[in-house]
C-alpha cells in the first residue's frame, strides 16, 4: 500500500552560471531552512533570449524542495546570492507525494527548535 498525500508544497527551479554558485545557493537555503533538499544538476545547455539575441549557455540547475510559504523568503535569498541580474526562480506545485517525504520536508524546513 503506497501511501501519499496532497501537499502545499513547491519545487523551485534556479538555474546558475558555475557550480561554486550552484552550491553557495543550494547550502544557503538548506542551512536556512528555507529548502528541505537542493539538487544541482548539469551541467545544462540554455538557450534562451536575452537583450533582444539568442544566448547560448552552460548553466546548473537547483531543483529545490521547500513549503510553498516559504516561496517569498526563498525568492528574497536566491537573488541575494545570484551573479544574474534576473535570476530563473519558477516554483512547481507538489500535488501529492510519499506521506513520509512530504513529513520530512516539513520537518526539515521547520524553525529550528532552541
Amino acid at each position: 500500500m503506497t501511501t501519499e498525500r496532497t501537499t502545499g508544497d513547491i519545487v523551485v527551479l534556479v538555474t546558475a552560471a558555475a557550480a561554486e554558485e550552484a552550491e553557495r545557493i543550494a547550502t544557503a537555503l538548506v542551512t536556512e531552512r528555507l529548502a528541505a533538499c537542493v539538487n544541482i544538476v548539469g551541467p545544462i545547455r540554455s538557450i534562451y533570449r536575452w537583450n533582444d539575441q539568442v544566448q547560448h549557455d552552460a548553466e546548473l540547475l537547483l531543483i529545490i524542495k521547500t513549503r510553498a510559504a516559504l516561496f517569498a523568503a526563498l525568492d528574497v535569498r536566491v537573488r541575494a546570492l545570484h551573479s544574474y541580474a534576473t535570476p530563473e526562480i519558477i516554483a512547481l506545485p507538489i500535488t501529492a507525494g510519499a506521506a513520509a517525504y512530504v513529513d520530512w520536508l516539513h520537518e526539515a524546513t521547520a524553525p529550528a527548535r532552541i
